[in-house]
């Protein structure tokens, strides 16, 4: 076929056809994203399977993208196959969760250092009512939600640090050690003095890096510790 052949073609089907828009939005990228939301805010347990069939009946998509969402969070580490290739959610070792952990403290530290230089009016206004609203549900024995809400607080203050290659890697820790957060509050508030979300907030509005930094590292190092015991492998009298 001639070069001119097909400039003709490409005229018929028009310039750049093949980047026109997609009419069908792509069912295994809602699944995907559907499922790692779940894993950051604690929905999916330790352990849990996801089978197959009813997963994809439950989204209301066939086999073939919901096996592709697995598979993109098999990839991250975020869900394993067991000896049947059935999808689960793994259970992170204690030395796993202390890595993860400590990788946190780092770049959720450095987030929180930049956003206490970078954060308008409306950002704090927004954390604040995460934190609120946390509050309430937490009062309300509405575990799930308080836990939800504690990631989306988490979460917000990275993004408002301006740094997206870091909140990128923030958000795929999350998406590992997510399910372990849903024991979060298996033993009650782990903190019975002030909570460090409100010594975030004032660092915030202060403009102190060091006092905002400090309060979250604070947050998730002391927030986490009784998770510890819930790592797989783990012994009840081990500590750090």
């Amino acid at each position: 076929m001639s070069t001119r052949s097909f400039e003709t073609a490409g005229e018929i089907a028009g310039t750049h056809d093949w980047v026109s828009p997609i009419a069908k939005e792509n069912l295994g990228d809602r699944a995907y994203l559907a499922l790692r939301a779940a894993l950051m805010g604690g929905q999916l347990k330790p352990g849990e399977k996801l089978r197959l069939r009813p997963m994809s009946k439950r989204f209301g998509i066939s086999a073939t993208p919901m096996r592709e969402a697995f598979l993109r969070l098999v990839s991250l580490d975020a869900l394993a196959l067991d000896a049947r290739g059935t999808a689960m959610v793994p259970e992170l070792t204690r030395d796993q969760l202390i890595e993860i952990r400590n990788i946190r403290v780092d770049l959720e530290g450095r987030a929180a250092a930049a956003a206490a230089t970078l954060a308008s009016a409306e950002d704090i206004a927004a954390l604040e009512a995460m934190h609120a609203a946390l509050s309430r549900a937490f009062e309300a024995g509405d575990y799930a939600q308080a836990i939800d809400l504690n990631t989306q607080f988490h979460l917000h203050l990275c993004r408002m640090g301006e740094m997206p290659i870091l909140l990128e890697i923030v958000e795929n820790l999350w998406v590992r050690c997510g399910p372990l957060l849903s024991h979060l509050y298996d033993g009650g508030n782990p903190f019975s003095d002030t909570h460090p979300h409100l010594t975030v907030l004032e660092g915030l509005r202060r403009r102190d890096q060091a006092m905002t930094r400090g309060a979250i590292c604070h947050d998730i190092e002391h927030g986490g510790q009784g998770l510890l015991h819930r790592a797989k492998g783990a012994q009840a009298d081990q500590d750090i």
